[in-house]
């Protein structure tokens, strides 16, 4: 499960703990981090709100997976900006993160040599926003991460039957490349289609 509303607002670590305790022992807990970090502070002098935040959502202990970091549309990408940020990012957290950007300038070899460095996936998102390149995976490879939005209506469209099909194939070929973790995040949640999605996706890998 990916967590959102960390994005809008802050939860107490006794939120969190609530959260690992009511789920099975292998569940895990992807985290979206705060807006105040890249939305307001735009990744810069954010470390104590970085801090704070890491704070909260040690109440997940074991249960936590990848930190999400969604980035707006407009913030392009300044190479020494953002290699001061994840310099800080990667001082403060050592686990799993994925970045979502959604501006073209962060879609080239320069910047998936940095992330690469930094050990951060690109999420693969449909549908990309920034770049057709957005649409597959990018960054550190170790770890694929899917958030599939809806389509063509954000937030409201059910995927199709024949592109689940087609995207379970993807899944498959992933296990043969170097990926030694994948996350698939439906977020077409506006009508309820996130979970029947769901739900047919693991159907058909079990085949």
């Amino acid at each position: 499960m990916e967590i959102n509303s960390s994005f809008h607002r802050p939860h107490t670590r006794k939120t969190w703990e609530r959260w690992a305790g009511d789920t099975p022992d292998r569940f895990k807990f992807a985290v979206k981090i705060p807006k105040t970090i890249t939305h307001e502070a735009k990744l810069v002098n954010c470390g104590d709100l970085l801090l704070k935040f890491l704070d909260e959502i040690c109440g997940l202990g074991q249960k936590l997976g990848p930190l999400l970091i969604q980035l707006p549309p407009k913030l392009a990408f300044e190479e020494g900006l953002v290699h001061e940020f994840l310099t800080m990012f990667r001082e403060l957290h050592a686990g799993q993160a994925v970045l979502e950007p959604r501006h073209v300038s962060w879609f080239t070899p320069v910047v998936d040599r940095l992330l690469h460095e930094f050990e951060i996936a690109r999420v693969a998102a449909d549908p990309p926003k920034g770049s057709e390149l957005a649409a597959q995976p990018g960054g550190w490879q170790a770890l694929r991460y899917y958030r599939l939005h809806g389509a063509p209506r954000t937030y409201y469209s059910e995927y199709s039957g024949a592109f689940l099909k087609s995207f379970a194939e993807t899944l498959r070929e992933d296990v043969l490349r170097p990926a030694k973790e994948t996350w698939v995040i439906f977020d077409n949640t506006a009508l309820g289609h996130a979970t029947g999605n769901a739900l047919l996706l693991q159907q058909l890998l079990a085949r």
